[in-house]
């Protein structure tokens, strides 16, 4: 059963969701309920299964409250970006037609795949320059700063970090005439897979984790030491760290203590953590101007 768990569970879940959402949007299935019972089914099977089968027992457990906390993040994330990808949506009827060059007449689940190269190139750049931008990296560090991974952690950003994130990749989709329903089944997957690739289940993809960024992986991207996290940026494929020389694989992955920021401590609350990149910057500035 272990063995099955470890080498199934990705394929049936991760790839049979998405099967399951390119083919309701295909077939013209409402968004509402459906596509969000799909995501909900898919993170509770891995929550579930990180009590069956976890990577590091001690990461299940809560840590001062973040699970709390952790709930908030993705709640208000989610939110965040399909209240902003409606209305932006909404909006498109301003632009001209003629720059739409979305190819709207071609199937579904080359629309879906093609919305996820335009996301996942987007959010890799981004995510890249959210290590080196002073600024952006701070709002960033909320995302490095948990001791443990697991299911919940892919929500743990700060709202401004997100929009920073996903915003070029959407406007470029909304300003190219993308098919909504594409963009939002790729969102759908997206969200599932960010549960993978912060579970602590302990799942293996074996070679097929060079091609996408999941937990085996991505867990060096939160390694402790700064210098050893700027590696696997990748969302869902792994292709941009391989093309842009930021991929790293071993076969010994960190473990307990070995995640999250050196000297810093992020308060634990929602609400804290919110107005805790902006607090920063003023000690940062205020420690500037002294003589």
């Amino acid at each position: 059963m272990r063995t099955l768990i470890r080498y199934a569970t990705f394929p049936i879940v991760e790839g049979g969701g998405a099967l399951l959402i390119i083919w309701m949007a295909s077939s013209g299935v409402s968004y509402w309920p459906f596509f969000p019972l799909v995501i909900v089914s898919a993170v509770a099977t891995v929550a579930v299964l990180e009590c069956v089968l976890p990577y590091e027992r001690a990461w299940n457990r809560d840590h001062g409250g973040d699970t709390f906390a952790d709930v908030l993040h993705i709640t208000v994330n989610q939110i965040l970006i399909q209240s902003s990808v409606a209305i932006a949506f909404g909006l498109r009827g301003l632009l001209p037609e003629n720059l739409m060059l979305w190819p709207s007449t071609a199937p579904m689940w080359v629309q879906v795949l093609l919305a996820g190269a335009v996301i996942d190139i987007g959010l890799y750049a981004m995510h890249r320059y959210s290590h080196v931008q002073p600024f952006l990296w701070r709002l960033h560090m909320l995302h490095h700063s948990p001791e443990r991974m697991y299911w919940l952690n892919g929500g743990r950003r700060h709202p401004l970090s997100a929009l920073v994130l996903a915003a070029p990749s959407l406007t470029l989709l909304i300003v190219l005439g993308a098919t909504p329903i594409a963009v939002a089944a790729w969102l759908a997957i997206l969200s599932v897979h960010l549960c993978f690739q912060h579970s602590n289940l302990d799942y293996s993809l074996g070679p097929f984790r060079h091609l996408f960024s999941v937990a085996e992986n991505h867990r060096w991207h939160h390694k402790r030491e700064f210098e050893d996290a700027q590696v696997n940026f990748g969302e869902v494929w792994a292709i941009w760290d391989h093309m842009f020389r930021s991929y790293y694989d071993a076969k010994i992955t960190p473990r307990e203590g070995e995640l999250g920021l050196i000297d810093t401590d992020v308060p634990g609350t929602y609400a804290g953590q919110m107005a805790w990149p902006f607090r920063k910057l003023v000690k940062v500035s205020s420690v500037a101007k002294e003589p």
